[in-house]
């Protein structure tokens, strides 16, 4: 399952700061327990599909995952020993942009010890520092 955009509005993005706190995405909205970013970073495709991947793993396919972040920034990337100009490279790959604050996964339907070691796992594959919280209420 390969995170990309079917269609981007534009190819090529700029690369932008990713500073301050996230205005949406702030509570559990879906599941049970979730996985809250603590810093603010860019989130390539292939970490976030490793974490689903964890998570999915230690669950057994039991409960159900959400995922609150979807990488559609490209980056770019120039060959290797090119001479500087030329133009900007083409698309490597997709990034999301996560904000401090923001819920990154969401799980329900399992209790809370399997999913606290479940999002444990997923967080160690993920390049930022998230904390695990419950719904409340």
């Amino acid at each position: 399952m390969s995170f990309i955009p079917r269609k981007v509005k534009h190819r090529k993005h700029q690369k932008g700061s990713v500073r301050g706190a996230a205005k949406g995405s702030l509570t559990i909205d879906f599941g049970q327990y979730g996985l809250k970013a603590m810093e603010s970073r860019w989130v390539s495709a292939r970490q976030l599909e490793a974490a689903r991947r964890a998570v999915t793993r230690y669950a057994k396919r039991s409960g159900k995952v959400w995922i609150r972040i979807f990488p559609d920034k490209p980056v770019t990337a120039k060959g290797q020993e090119l001479p500087m100009g030329k133009g900007k490279g083409s698309v490597d790959h997709f990034v999301a942009v996560v904000h401090r604050g923001r819920i990154v996964f969401e799980v329900d339907g399992m209790d809370e010890v399997t999913a606290r070691e479940g999002l444990r796992l997923a967080a160690h594959k993920l390049p930022l520092k998230t904390k695990f919280i419950a719904k409340v209420g």
